[in-house]
């Protein structure tokens, strides 16, 4: 039976009678929307169909959580809305863990779910479940849609939530029968606001006189730093922080999300802090004053809640207010925007920018002092010639080769933590993509798809671990299929490297449980798979991987690199601080 109905148009105002997947389109269209990804069932068949006619850019993937994690990759590198599908069920179900990285990340996306048809519900029902249940905890908002004329005015309501306030992920859960019902629209419902495809659609100030205490604590510190976190690229304020520390000679310190709100080169860049640092945490520890920009001070940048330690002064300023006081307390809270924060904090000193800036004129060569003093210091792994290749080498070499518009994408675990650490981002904003709300492992080649086409110009690379990258070798079908060039670089250690090495650290060598992998050759099965693969074991190959990888192939490049199996020397981090346990901590 063909399913597929025309658009129709009645005498007097103009009324499209279209399906509801096709009204679903429309709105997607009008909202401008990027790629989107998916697999079909038959409950958004409609929808496809109309993605089909009207041309909108809808891929394939082979498994749904390859899918929002590429919709999430996509929405942080281009700030525009992530688009996915999935369908009842085990779709929906495999979409959790991408919904719970970008909630917990505040990444703008849309994501739409068929449902049973209502007339048919909870009669054991094909795939059917509690999917509303299931998915509502990690999403931003879910809207179930009840009548097909609903259709545009919900839709306007995800994007509008989905990128107000700290973005987030919306689901729009829709029955069979809404999806397939045939109803007559009238045009003008397909009119929408278009700053609701981008975040953030809307921007507040803090409060003036919240601003004019923190301007007198600034006036009146000895030494202030910078904690920078991932709302700072939320807002797009990369560029006016960096400008906002240098004409006050403040140094900024970022979390691995926050990588980017100063150019890692820049002389005031203290580089990442808490569990992993360069130079940061004993930074902190000296300043009389924190402003905490878009920055959530969790686990990992607080080194499990220790950093700062009590009785800091702090600015926190977050455009959500449920975080100040969560697990540091804040001197003054600026509830707002970062980006017109930063602005208000700007304007307020600018009547002492002279002064203030003279006050701390040696700071910039204090903290270039330090970072070169640090490098000094790791520069035997930095640059070490052992093979296995050291995790470490194979940073130095992503820093020389990846081009100064080009982007890492970080999985989970070592990949986030150790590019966290050393790679250098070249330029204010968001040159590092980590997985960070969730820190789910796989997301380094679906995020590096995601990446490849929000920046189509720009090159990709991808940092995954083997274990990772065994989740999402199916996607490498994808990525062939779209001709998207990019290059994923497996850290291969045939092991689950992070359990390894906490169980070496925690229970001593040999005690190793279900953390090891088999060998594989990864090149070898990226060719297999037709993409170029290139296997690299001795650090002096590396660059010429790195350089042949940059040439366009029209398809992805794996490149397997042989890394340390020493748990010993896994853990991300490049110098010889001794570790002291306890029981119930975690050091890592």
């Amino acid at each position: 039976m063909n399913q597929h109905v025309e658009p129709q148009t009645r005498p007097g105002p103009e009324v499209l009678s279209i399906t509801g997947g096709e009204a679903m389109a429309r709105m997607i269209l009008a909202f401008e929307g990027g790629d989107i990804f998916g697999m079909g069932g038959f409950q958004l068949l409609p929808f496809y169909d109309a993605a089909r006619r009207l041309g909108l850019r809808h891929h394939l993937i082979n498994d749904e959580r390859a899918g929002i994690f590429a919709a999430d990759a996509y929405a942080k590198v281009s700030g525009r809305v992530g688009l996915v599908d999935g369908t009842l069920g085990p779709g929906a179900t495999n979409l959790v863990t991408g919904l719970m990285e970008a909630l917990n990340a505040g990444t703008p996306m849309v994501v739409l779910v068929g449902d049973t048809h209502r007339a048919h519900s909870w009669k054991n029902m094909t795939q059917e479940c509690r999917q509303v249940d299931v998915l509502r905890p990690v999403c931003k908002e879910l809207i179930r849609v009840e009548m097909v004329s609903r259709i545009p005015e919900l839709m306007r309501r995800a994007f509008a939530v989905a990128t107000t306030g700290r973005p987030g992920p919306v689901v729009i859960d829709v029955p069979e029968d809404v999806s397939h019902a045939v109803h007559a629209f009238p045009v003008e419902e397909f009119e929408v606001d278009p700053i609701y495809g981008a975040a953030p659609a809307l921007r507040t100030r803090p409060e003036a006189a919240g601003i004019a205490r923190a301007a007198e604590m600034i006036a009146a510190a000895k030494s202030p730093v910078i904690l920078a976190g991932g709302g700072v690229h939320l807002s797009g304020a990369a560029p006016s922080l960096t400008a906002f520390a240098r004409r006050f000679n403040i140094p900024v310190a970022h979390t691995l999300s926050g990588k980017g709100a100063i150019p890692c080169a820049d002389p005031l860049s203290a580089g990442l802090f808490g569990r992993y640092d360069r130079i940061a945490n004993p930074l902190i520890e000296e300043s009389d004053l924190l402003i905490v920009v878009g920055c959530k001070l969790g686990e990992i940048a607080t080194k499990r809640y220790t950093i700062p330690s009590p009785g800091k002064a702090v600015i926190h300023l977050d455009c959500v207010a449920e975080e100040f006081d969560r697990s540091v307390r804040a001197s003054v809270k600026l509830w707002g925007d970062a980006l017109l924060g930063i602005a208000d904090l700007d304007a307020a000193l600018a009547p002492r920018q002279a002064q203030l800036s003279q006050r701390w004129a040696a700071r910039p060569a204090e903290i270039t002092a330090r970072m070169d003093a640090w490098r000094e210091k790791v520069s035997e792994r930095l640059n070490s010639n052992e093979t296995p290749i050291d995790i470490a080498r194979l940073l130095t070499e992503i820093n020389a080769a990846l081009p100064a518009d080009g982007y890492l994408v970080a999985d989970g675990g070592f990949a986030a933590h150790w590019g966290g650490l050393l790679f250098n981002a070249p330029r204010a904003g968001r040159a590092f993509v980590p997985d960070r709300g969730s820190a789910s492992i796989g997301y380094g080649l679906p995020g590096a798809i995601g990446a490849a086409l929000a920046a189509p110009k720009a090159p990709v690379f991808a940092l995954t671990g083997d274990g990772g990258f065994n989740m999402m070798l199916g996607e490498l079908e994808t990525a062939r299929r779209l001709k998207l060039d990019f290059t994923v670089i497996v850290i291969n250690n045939a092991a689950s490297g992070y359990v390894k090495a906490l169980q070496h650290l925690m229970y001593g060598q040999g005690a190793y449980q279900s953390s090891d992998l088999s060998e594989i050759d990864y090149a070898a099965v990226a060719t297999a798979m037709q993409c170029r693969g290139i296997r690299v074991e001795r650090p002096q190959d590396l660059a010429a991987a790195f350089q042949e990888a940059l040439l366009p192939c029209g398809g992805p490049t794996v490149i397997d690199v042989v890394v340390t199996r020493d748990p010993a020397r896994m853990l991300p981090g490049v110098d010889s601080r001794t570790v002291q346990i306890k029981p119930g901590d975690r050091i890592a």
